[in-house]
């Protein structure tokens, strides 16, 4: 179904993959911007700030993609970036997403894919504007969550989460869709009473994973970054 309401920025400097990706997105109905380096997408984000969606490709010349997510999020808050590179080292990854890339997908890429991941960011987009503003409970695939009681079931069976477990899946499902690197979760989770260093965090997840049962499957690996928890692509 198309969706007028949605705006794209695409932002890459080889131009068959830039055209390829305007494609796809055009034919989600979407509306597309395309521009060819990192400074002329500076110019277009200071002429209009409605973009809901921005593709950034890391290596650009002049100035990475990278280094324009700061400004991205300065300007759009409320906006999504997604990195398409072919700069996929763990260190790479975790780089980018620290530095406030929502999600990022590997060069060469499937256009299904890809247009997947770019309608995970705008649901949970949606889906974090459209909570009231204590945000105090999930539901999710049979989960629920209560962030004031600190009350956790599945499928109306209570689950007995430590404190770390709780702040680490609660940090997740907030985040669903996206990658979290084990940095983020460590000072996402760390508080009074609860510390939490380097490989802790693995040993949480496996522990989480034993306890949600078949909705652990849930919580994706990314391979040398950290966690995500999978939203249904459909």
């Amino acid at each position: 179904m198309a969706d007028n309401s949605v705006h794209v920025l695409v932002v890459e400097d080889e131009q068959e993959i830039r055209e390829l990706m305007a494609l796809h997105l055009l034919r989600q109905g979407y509306k597309v911007t395309e521009c060819p380096s990192a400074e002329e997408a500076i110019n277009e984000l200071n002429r209009d700030s409605g973009y809901q969606v921005f593709v950034l490709d890391w290596m650009l010349p002049g100035m990475s993609g990278v280094d324009i997510i700061g400004k991205i999020k300065a300007k759009n808050p409320e906006s999504s970036v997604l990195m398409v590179t072919a700069k996929t080292e763990p260190q790479d990854v975790v780089e980018g997403l620290e530095k406030g890339a929502d999600d990022y997908i590997a060069k060469p890429f499937h256009p299904s894919v890809f247009i997947a991941r770019v309608k995970s960011l705008l649901r949970r987009a949606q889906h974090k504007n459209s909570k009231a503003p204590d945000e105090s409970e999930y539901s999710m695939g049979g989960l629920r969550m209560n962030f004031k009681t600190y009350e956790i079931s599945f499928k109306n069976e209570p689950l007995h989460l430590t404190p770390s477990e709780f702040k680490l899946l609660g940090s997740l499902v907030q985040n669903e869709g996206c990658v979290l690197t084990r940095e983020q979760l460590i000072e996402n989770i760390q508080g009074e009473g609860i510390n939490v260093v380097g490989r802790t965090i693995d040993t949480h997840v496996f522990g989480l994973r034993k306890k949600l049962g078949e909705w652990g499957d849930r919580i994706e690996t990314i391979r040398g970054v950290g966690y995500r928890v999978k939203v249904d692509l459909a």
